[in-house]
């Protein structure tokens, strides 16, 4: 028996439609972006990087929200972290990689909205992913002040857990909302800044069902 698919629907009014540009990755290998060995951490192989603009948010109705998948492992300073702390939360996972460009346009939205959205009960958690060392990753975390903890997942296994309509996994960055019901309200496939993330959380956080 097949499972249904959640239905997505536009966020209604203009300007909520977020427009992003994402850094597909293969599942083959990142592209070193040459600044200061960066991609380092990425598997190697035959380098498949490109730039894919014009993606758009995806919200789905409350109603067919399916629930995020379980999530536990080692942050980038090998402490337990788990996405099930955070359950009655609004939760921003965002899937990001050292080696990866867009990731860093917008770690510094991301850090900003997590400190200014504490307050509306929002919390923020990284996947880290494709960085084998996690040196790469925890130097990253540090150049941008990054304060929310990242799962490390070098072999990229946490994300294959999702739907893959709603993640990509060759897609890096990528940012999904998950409502505190730990279901997945949104997913954004591509970088994204903090003018364009801050409707989407209001309006998830303000659900009451």
């Amino acid at each position: 028996m097949r499972r249904p698919v959640p239905r997505p629907t536009a966020l209604a009014g203009a300007g909520l439609a977020v427009a992003v540009a994402g850094c597909l990755y293969a599942a083959a290998g990142a592209a070193s972006d040459g600044d200061g060995g960066g991609g380092r951490g990425a598997p190697p192989g035959p380098a498949s990087a490109a730039v894919r603009a014009g993606s758009a948010a995806v919200v789905v109705d409350s109603g067919a929200r399916s629930a995020a998948p379980a999530l536990a492992g080692a942050d980038l300073d090998g402490k337990p972290v788990s996405l099930a702390e955070f359950r009655g939360q609004v939760v921003v996972l965002n899937v990001w990689g050292s080696w990866c460009g867009p990731c860093r346009a917008e770690a510094d939205d991301l850090e900003r909205l997590s400190g200014q959205t504490r307050a509306q009960g929002v919390r923020f958690l990284g996947i880290n992913t494709r960085d084998r060392d996690r040196a790469a990753a925890r130097s990253f975390v540090r150049a941008h002040g990054v304060g929310f903890p990242s799962l490390h997942d070098p072999t990229g296994e946490l994300l294959l857990r999702f739907p893959p309509a709603l993640l990509n996994p060759q897609t890096i960055p990528s940012t999904l909302v998950i409502d505190r019901h730990g279901r997945i309200a949104v997913s954004i496939g591509g970088a994204v800044t903090d003018e364009e993330l801050r409707p989407l959380l209001a309006r998830v956080a303000e659900e009451t069902s």
